[in-house]
């Protein structure tokens, strides 16, 4: 297997991790979307500039996700008293298509 795709299925996985212990009633809708995502790009070229915009997107997702991860907040103490987060403005920016993508979705 390519080193590229080996180094996104790590990402992916790490996703999916963070995503499952994300402090979220909406918890199992932001898994099912990573999910999904992937899914509907795994057909995309490496090396394209979609492909390399999605990665982007990818690697902002898990550095968001991961703010929210006991270790990190606590600074490795899970029963600290002080904790913190930050957060950006526009953190995940939609995506260029993202109109066209959810007419698609609603057709189906």
């Amino acid at each position: 297997m390519d080193s590229s795709k080996q180094a996104l299925r790590v990402v992916y996985r790490q996703l999916l991790k963070s995503a499952r212990v994300y402090p979220s009633s909406n918890r199992q809708r932001i898994y099912d979307a990573i999910r999904q995502e992937w899914r509907e790009n795994a057909g995309m070229a490496v090396g394209e500039h979609a492909t390399k915009v999605e990665i982007t997107r990818a690697y902002k997702g898990l550095s968001q996700l991961g703010q929210f991860d006991v270790q990190q907040m606590t600074g490795g103490n899970p029963h600290a008293s002080e904790w913190s987060v930050q957060l950006e403005q526009n953190p995940m920016p939609k995506p260029d298509d993202y109109d066209q993508r959810k007419k698609n979705k609603r057709r189906y």
